[in-house]
């Protein structure tokens, strides 16, 4: 799932740090919901909001804030076509954004208006590819925490008699390449998909097969598990059962995913690793997908020629970074790519950080 820098979005995060500086993001799409539930949504989080101001700022910008939110409010389009919304409101700036993205509730009450916080909302869809191999056939699903659905259904090619070359092939060996020439195929089918579904894979059939197929493959970054055994005559319920122990803890398939995608990228020597050279790429308009381990921040200082280097002062005024990182991420948004967080400690030897870039 991608989130665009627009014009608008960069003009929130450039805006004037006052506080308090309040930020809610949440689902909003009235073309899906009833007005009257949305417009509940909303003032509880006005509720919220109101409660806490109240308490941290208790004084005229406080109050300031509250009236100007909730005037942003009562003038709210409910005709958009849009997934959710992103309200901010300070003492010196008020926005309102509608977002193609699907968000998950978020209310911050704080000194600034942050990217990070924009990133961390995008609701995790749980959705993920299985391909069933057997020697009869290959099959992919399409799941998710609500559909499992078959998207393609495959049966090996027919090797035509010519192809035997009289009887200098045995049986076996004839039926080696028809196992080769099969997974080819479904390798070729796999190209097609994973283009359209930028998701975990899953793979299912014995050993053999599937040893096979790992050997020829050239998707072995999306593959996050494999699953043994015999499935050709397993229904869609069975799949789903015995798919469930490996999709229950989802934020664990995410990240291996994550990291395989790291690792192929790293072999391609497409990936830039560490504050400074993920800086250096962003700022070249290179960045496809960075990864960054959560809380992690960098202060520094401007230095030639699109680079950084560290501080822990404000020497200078105009070429102090607060966070590095907020402006990567920022970058890279900007000019389409997307970002992903991970727990601490899983990007060890990443440096923190990595950035794959625009093949």
């Amino acid at each position: 799932m991608q989130t665009v820098m627009s014009p608008e979005i960069r003009e929130v995060f450039g805006a004037v740090h006052y506080m308090p500086s309040v930020s809610i993001i949440m689902p909003f799409d009235p073309k899906m919901n009833p007005k009257a539930e949305i417009a509940h949504a909303l003032k509880l989080a006005v509720d919220k909001v109101q409660r806490e101001v109240s308490k941290n700022y208790p004084n005229e910008l406080g109050r300031l804030v509250i009236q100007k939110l909730r005037t942003l409010l009562s003038d709210l389009n409910f005709n958009t076509h849009k997934k959710s919304i992103a309200i901010y409101v300070s003492p010196v700036f008020e926005k309102v954004l509608y977002l193609d993205i699907a968000v998950e509730e978020k209310i911050i009450v704080d000194e600034s208006f942050e990217i990070r916080d924009l990133v961390y909302s995008k609701k995790q869809l749980h959705k993920y590819l299985v391909l069933v191999l057997t020697g009869k056939e290959s099959r992919i699903y399409l799941g998710s925490s609500e559909n499992f659905v078959k998207i393609v259904s495959d049966t090996p090619v027919i090797v035509n008699e010519d192809d035997r070359h009289g009887d200098q092939l045995d049986a076996a060996a004839h039926k080696e390449i028809l196992m080769d020439k099969f997974l080819h195929h479904v390798d070729q089918s796999l190209d097609i998909i994973l283009n359209a579904y930028h998701l975990p894979l899953f793979l299912l059939g014995t050993e053999r097969i599937a040893g096979h197929f790992m050997k020829r493959t050239k998707h072995k970054p999306a593959i996050v598990d494999y699953i043994h055994g015999s499935f050709g005559e397993s229904t869609i319920g069975q799949l789903q059962n015995i798919l469930q122990p490996h999709v229950a803890d989802w934020e664990q398939v995410k990240q291996k995913e994550i990291l395989n995608r790291l690792d192929a990228a790293q072999n391609k020597h497409m990936l830039a690793v560490g504050i400074h050279a993920a800086w250096r790429e962003a700022m070249n308009h290179k960045g496809s997908l960075l990864v960054v381990e959560k809380n992690y921040m960098y202060a520094s200082q401007h230095g030639s020629n699109d680079s950084i280097y560290p501080t822990v002062e404000k020497y200078n005024h105009f070429s102090y970074i607060k966070d590095a990182v907020d402006d990567v991420i920022e970058k890279v948004l900007e000019n389409g790519g997307d970002v992903e967080f991970v727990e601490k400690g899983l990007l060890d030897s990443y440096n923190k950080i990595a950035l794959i870039q625009r093949y």
